[in-house]
C-alpha cells in the first residue's frame, strides 16, 4: 500500500515550505514510478505537519523515519503471524486468525526508495538524507526477516546476469589460449536492432556467439 491513503483527516496541500523546489511538470506527464514517488513526497510533508509537535524536514533524523513507517503500518492489508499464532509461518493458512495487519516489507522498502530519492531531487543533501540512515536499514532487514517467517515466505536477492562484456572477455581470453583465430561482425536484426556475431575457426571447425548490442537514444 503507498502512503498516499493516509493523513487522510486533513486536505493535502499541493506545496509546501520543503518542497519548493519541485518541478512543475504536470502530472499526466510524468512516469508512474514518478507520479507514486511525487504522492509519497506529499504525503510525508503533510504527516510532518500534522505531527504533535510539527517537524520541519531540515530537522528530520533516522528516527523520525522509523516513527514514520510504524504509523502506517495501521493501514496495511498484510497478515503477519504472531509466533503463538498455529498458522505462524503458514504461507497458505486455512482459516482465517486475529493477528494483526501490517505494511508489507516490499512496500516499505520500495517506499523509502523513493523518498530517499525525492529528498535529494528537492534540494536535501545526500549525507543528511533520513530516509539512507542505518537505522532505516536495519528496521527494513528486520521488518523482510520477521516477515519471512511469520509468513512462510522466502525473500531471495535476484542473481545478477553476467554482464555481456566479461563474456566476451572470456570468449577471446580462452580463444587466443588457443591459438584460434577470431572473427567479428556487427549487424541489425529483423526488429531493428544491434546484434554483433563473433565467429572463431580452428582445425577442429569453426564456431560462433551472437550478442545482442544496446541502442541509445
Amino acid at each position: 500500500m503507498s502512503a498516499s491513503a493516509v493523513v487522510s483527516h486533513s486536505s493535502p496541500t499541493s506545496e509546501t515550505s520543503f518542497c519548493s523546489n519541485q518541478k512543475t511538470t504536470s502530472s499526466s506527464s510524468l512516469s508512474r514510478y514518478e507520479s507514486q514517488k511525487r504522492r509519497d513526497w506529499n504525503t510525508f510533508g503533510q504527516y510532518l505537519k500534522n505531527h504533535k509537535p510539527p517537524l520541519v524536514l531540515s530537522r528530520c533524523s533516522g528516527a523520525h523515519i522509523l516513527e514514520f513507517l510504524r504509523y502506517l503500518d495501521q493501514f496495511g492489508k498484510t497478515k503477519v503471524h504472531v509466533i503463538s499464532c498455529p498458522f505462524f509461518g503458514n504461507p497458505n493458512p486455512p482459516a482465517p486468525c486475529p493477528c494483526p495487519l501490517r505494511q508489507a516489507w516490499g512496500s516499505l522498502d520500495a517506499l523509502v526508495g523513493r523518498l530517499r530519492a525525492a529528498y535529494e531531487e528537492n534540494g536535501g543533501k545526500q549525507e543528511m538524507n533520513p530516509f539512507g540512515a542505518r537505522a532505516v536499514r536495519l528496521y527494513l532487514r528486520e521488518v523482510r526477516d520477521t516477515q519471512s517467517k511469520a509468513r512462510g515466505i522466502g525473500y531471495e536477492k535476484k542473481k545478477r546476469k553476467k554482464p555481456k562484456k566479461v563474456v566476451m572477455e572470456e570468449f577471446h581470453n580462452n580463444n587466443n589460449n588457443n591459438n584460434i583465430g577470431v572473427e567479428e561482425d556487427v549487424g541489425v536484426n529483423g526488429n531493428g536492432g544491434l546484434f554483433m556475431a563473433v565467429g572463431s575457426s580452428s582445425s577442429g571447425g569453426r564456431s560462433s556467439m551472437i550478442f545482442s548490442l544496446p541502442v541509445f537514444n
